[in-house]
């Protein structure tokens, strides 16, 4: 561990410090709430598991671990999966002295599967638990722990159940339930007088001394041996501690390998759990601090503190989100405040060993009756309030009822499926087909002449432009065939557009396999465009369709950059099949350009001598943006793209000007500067006409000149309106 400053330093003692007194009245509950379930002997035992736990934790996760001021400390979902297990392990007529052992057991496999984990880089896997399953998971935990709790602070015998409690108050014993209620009033009210002392120390204290206060009129109350009200002697009746852990050891020839077997689910269920909650913590802690943990590394750290525990016999752990908030808000900034934590454990534990005998029972379950409180997602009922909510709480609903009637980790399990058919549903319901145009009412960027235009609007309807999005997965294939159900049955070409597609699945390229075969029986092609490179899994989809059989040579199906380009194709094509399609070769004189058709011969002929003739190579730019020009440019062969440069350094494809085709058409008219980029896509051979020249030709030749710019204003008008339709047909 790296060297710390003095400022940092004394942040993180105070801050461990403070975490210590958080993390350590609550260990102590949860330990005395598990071994407790063995017999009432072996409550004091329990609380030195939990302090010892703290210790082991302590110490070591924050040495191995990968996460700065995380506490890590004994816990809920620990205290509720194995107070379950021993007494299910009393109930089948397990001896006490085995059950210790086999607790001791679970905690180190529990440990070995969390270092397991993180060797195999699960540690992701586990942090991207869905939230409602986290939000079940935990108001069961919380559930199980205030059902486990309420009877002891009733003072109700052991072995009676919640409740058979609630409805049996001649059971009740009143001195315990005033202990318990003066520490949860404390422990509530405290945060509002003060913070510089935890709410748990503070209620605990108030349970001792109301309980030391009830001893002054009941001297009963103040003997040791016998007393149900305390943790009790720390070696249990009969023995010291020591003698209590050699018990504990010696029970190894008691363990067969039914026994072993049967700690493998638990165990799983244990490690799953606590790594869940480490997990979740150190999330929170990530948004707070703006910093990114390690989970593999923080699994590893944490496996090996509950290693420790389980060899110590203390309570195994995680990352605790109560103590961890303290430790930060207390200045803590380094892993050394997880160091100091499990040291001043240790500390306390040698100065105050003698006292916890004295704890009273009904205190600590007072303690664990609010954190069950607290761990219940109260807030999950507000989605019951709207219709797009209501199917998540049914998931909250049903990971409580299973915590509940069967176990932790079923519960988490069948969470995980209910928020994956969630998912399914959610994705399913949503369109995977964002908008479908035709051919006749979508043009190409490519600036066509006034006949062109004709046979498109009158023979486009052969093609369909269909926008994808979304996940094309098994569950949205058959929403994606009905939606291009009606379009496979009267067009000849499909273009999907699949620039928004985040994922897709064999079952959908099979399915597209289909479209396409159902194209080709009519001589149609399927076509693909602005196929993404890398989805967000990683996946390179017009790679993946080859693979899968989509897109083979020979087939009818072809792929193109953007979709623009698709529709140019298509719209050629079409032009071809009309016997429309012009000789590219060849180049146009004036009299074939469509702004001067059945214009006079001669008067073309002296119009031409105005003009300038150009060659320009491919890639080679006519005019910049931002160029002064005032020239009207006119396509005697080759293709010319208008292009608009972006902020970002990028370029914006505005349109396509092919054989026959006029621009810069706005300079010409208004004298202003070039708004856009000219470049030659291919090499262009132009006739270039500047306003002076035609100005000095339309003053011999008005009538000539009026026409040519009535001709210029309706082609203008003529493009305009296909625009306009075009964008119609998008709204719509």
């Amino acid at each position: 561990m790296k060297a710390v400053k003095s400022g940092t330093l004394s942040g993180d003692l105070w801050g461990g410090t403070a975490a210590m007194l958080v993390a350590l009245p609550s260990a102590i509950a949860f330990g005395v709430t598990i071994f407790s379930a063995l017999g009432s002997q072996f409550g004091a035992q329990g609380a030195v598991a939990g302090i010892l736990g703290t210790v082991a934790l302590g110490l070591l996760a924050p040495l191995f671990g990968g996460t700065n001021r995380l506490i890590s400390a004994p816990c809920a979902p620990a205290a509720a999966v194995l107070s379950a297990f021993a007494i299910d392990h009393v109930a089948r007529g397990g001896s006490p002295e085995l059950g210790l052992l086999l607790l001791a057991l679970m905690g180190l496999m529990a440990g070995g599967l969390q270092l397991l984990m993180g060797a195999l880089k699960l540690g992701r896997l586990i942090k991207y638990m869905p939230y409602p399953v986290v939000s079940g998971y935990l108001s069961g935990v919380g559930m199980i722990i205030i059902g486990s709790q309420l009877p002891r602070f009733l003072g109700t015998p052991k072995g009676v159940k919640f409740a058979e409690a609630l409805v049996s108050p001649a059971l009740w014993r009143w001195q315990g339930m005033l202990v318990g209620a003066a520490t949860i009033v404390v422990m509530l009210a405290a945060p509002k007088v003060t913070r510089k002392v935890p709410a748990p120390v503070l209620g605990l204290l108030a349970g001792i001394f109301t309980y030391l206060g009830l001893g002054l009129f009941d001297p009963a109350l103040m003997t040791l041996d016998g007393n149900a009200f305390v943790v009790g002697a720390l070696g249990g009746e009969g023995g010291s501690l020591v003698d209590s852990f050699a018990a504990r050891w010696s029970a190894l020839g008691q363990l067969g390998f039914a026994a072993l077997r049967e700690l493998l689910i638990p165990a799983l269920t244990l490690a799953v759990l606590l790594s869940i909650d480490t997990l979740k913590t150190c999330v929170v802690l990530d948004a707070l601090t703006r910093t990114r943990h390690d989970s593999n590394r923080e699994l590893m750290g944490q496996g090996l503190g509950n290693l420790a525990a389980g060899l110590a016999g203390g309570v195994p752990g995680a990352g605790t989100m109560g103590a961890t908030l303290v430790n930060m808000s207390s200045g803590a900034q380094t892993k050394l405040s997880g160091l100091v934590e499990g040291v001043s454990a240790l500390i306390a534990f040698a100065l105050l060993a003698n006292l916890i005998s004295w704890v009273p029972v009904a205190s600590l379950s007072g303690i664990l009756l609010v954190i069950g409180l607290r761990m219940i997602d109260r807030h999950s009922l507000n989605f019951l309030k709207s219709r797009d909510t209501v199917m998540d709480f049914v998931v909250i609903a049903a990971v409580v009822a299973c915590a509940l009637s069967v176990s932790l980790i079923v519960a988490s399990g069948i969470g995980v499926v209910l928020a994956v058919l969630l998912f399914i549903r959610e994705q399913v319901h949503g369109s995977v087909v964002r908008c479908i145009a035709t051919g006749d009412q979508s043009f190409s960027k490519r600036v066509r002449t006034q006949d062109e235009m004709d046979i498109l609007a009158e023979r486009g309807g052969q093609t369909a432009v269909a926008e994808l999005q979304g996940s094309l997965f098994f569950g949205t294939t058959s929403q994606l065939f009905h939606a291009l159900e009606n379009d496979l049955k009267i067009r000849k070409y499909l273009i999907l557009d699949m620039r928004r597609v985040q994922s897709v699945d064999i079952t959908a390229a099979h399915m597209l396999d289909q479209i396409k075969d159902i194209l080709a029986e009519r001589q149609g092609v399927l076509i693909f465009s602005q196929m993404p490179k890398h989805l967000p899994s990683g996946k390179d989809m017009e790679k993946y369709f080859d693979q899968t059989g989509v897109v083979r040579s020979g087939q009818p199906v072809r792929i193109f950059g953007e979709a623009d380009e698709a529709l140019e194709w298509v719209e050629d094509r079409i032009l071809a099949e009309a016997e429309l399609a012009s000789n590219e070769e060849t180049l146009l004189e004036l009299a074939e350009i469509e702004l001067f058709k059945a214009r006079k011969r001669e008067t073309l002929d002296e119009l031409e001598k105005s003009m300038e003739v150009r060659v320009i190579s491919a890639g080679e730019k006519i005019f910049s943006i931002g160029d002064q020009g005032d020239e009207l440019f006119l396509i005697r062969k080759g293709i010319v793209r208008i292009m608009l440069p972006l902020p970002s350094g990028h370029t914006r494809h505005i349109a396509t000007f092919g054989r026959g085709a006029f621009f810069g058409e706005m300079a010409f008219l208004d004298g202003e500067s070039r708004s856009a980029d000219a470049m030659a896509f291919t090499e262009a051979h132009l006739y270039v006409l500047s306003r002076q020249a035609f100005d000095l030709f339309a003053e011999n030749h008005k009538k000539v000149g009026m026409n040519m710019m009535e001709r210029l204003a309706s082609i203008l008008a003529s493009r305009l309106r296909y625009t306009n339709a075009e964008l119609r047909a998008l709204e719509g």
